[in-house]
């Protein structure tokens, strides 16, 4: 039980003295909005995706929506996307005037199954969304194989999985488009904020205009476009954890190693072959009663989540037009979502916070 010690979170944002004197430096220079430190940002994020362009806007999901709006999607154009994954994935689609395609998921990995995809790809597909979800790279080798037979982009969500990558190649560098989130509790953020990579300078000039009212110069609108800017501020303090990364990462990645050495009678997280997991989430596998496992760790002073409990195709904006989840059938999805539960894993855990949480698991994996 708990006694006097505290509950270790499931997550818990880093907002340093670092991180606050930069802030500080920018709001007193006055310049804080899309100046010198969003372009420092971009160059120096640009180093973790082998030299790409880098487009820097407000948020995760800004970085998703302007890529596919840049796509210049007709109505009924179809983006194949997990279900399993936060809303934005498919929100973005919508946004962009698409048609979210669902397909599932393999059963390790948690990312989009290529031959899923494959089975999906129809003549009104123009894009493929693979998620690197929880920190570890979807099978892009495949992916972009599949994409490059059938002429479709491929758009790399890349939210939570900010250094990862596969046999090598860091993801935000394999398809047309990487997408970052900047969120509070990803593994670097920038209070809020996101980031597009693209090898593409056109794409890239183009995502440029559309995150600034369609403009390059001041009243010089060339296209239509929105105001998904990211403040200085924000990139100040982006750039800050930027320079932390390396050291967080790899404290992620022992903290994993610990966890997988020690944890009984639950599943813990598959690795692919080749692939650098950052894990953003540490995610473990409960059959039974998932809930009553989860009150136990609470019960014992260790949070956790669960991250996804509803498949997005199951949410209210995807359902058909009379309520029902339609035609896809989606069963490791299914099966993910009603077993998945993520432990802290954050690089600020302590040896004492990983020896609480093993504790904490086969205590109630035990019972």
């Amino acid at each position: 039980m708990t006694g006097s010690r505290a509950t270790i979170p499931p997550a818990r944002p880093v907002i340093g003295e670092e991180e606050i004197a930069a802030a500080v430096r920018v709001l007193r220079s006055g310049m804080v909005v899309q100046g010198p430190e969003v372009a420092a940002f971009e160059q120096e994020f640009s180093a973790l995706v082998e030299g790409r362009h880098c487009v820097a806007v407000n948020s995760g999901t800004s970085a998703l929506q302007l890529t596919l709006l840049a796509l210049d999607m007709k109505p009924g154009d179809e983006v194949i996307v997990p279900s399993f994954s936060f809303a934005a994935t498919a929100n973005a689609v919508r946004l962009a005037g698409g048609v979210p395609v669902f397909a599932d998921i393999e059963p390790g990995t948690f990312n989009l199954d290529p031959d899923a995809t494959a089975a999906a790809i129809t003549p009104r597909t123009v894009a493929i969304m693979p998620v690197h979800l929880y920190g570890q790279p979807a099978a892009m080798d495949r992916i972009m194989a599949l994409a490059e037979a059938h002429s479709l982009a491929v758009v790399e969500d890349a939210a939570q999985a900010h250094a990862a990558a596969l046999n090598g190649k860091p993801v935000g560098s394999f398809g047309l488009a990487g997408c970052f989130s900047f969120y509070p509790t990803k593994n670097m953020h920038s209070l809020e904020g996101g980031m597009i990579t693209t090898g593409d300078a056109e794409f890239a000039r183009k995502l440029r205009l559309l995150r600034n009212q369609g403009m390059e110069q001041r009243y010089q609108n060339e296209i239509v476009g929105a105001n998904m800017r990211l403040t200085d501020v924000a990139a100040a303090i982006g750039r800050v954890q930027l320079g932390k990364l390396d050291g967080w990462t790899e404290k992620r990645r022992s903290n994993a190693a610990y966890l997988d050495a020690n944890l009984k009678g639950v599943t813990v997280p598959v690795v692919a072959e080749g692939a650098k997991h950052v894990y953003h989430q540490y995610t473990i596998r409960v059959t039974g009663d998932r809930d009553a496992f989860q009150a136990g760790l609470t019960e014992r002073g260790v949070g956790s989540g669960v991250y996804y409990p509803t498949p997005i195709h199951r949410l209210r904006p995807f359902l058909t037009e009379d309520g029902s989840v339609g035609p896809w059938k989606l069963p490791e999805t299914d099966k993910a979502a009603d077993e998945v539960l993520s432990l802290p894993i954050m690089p600020s855990l302590t040896d004492e916070d990983l020896e609480r949480i093993v504790e904490a698991v086969n205590e109630v994996a035990g019972a």
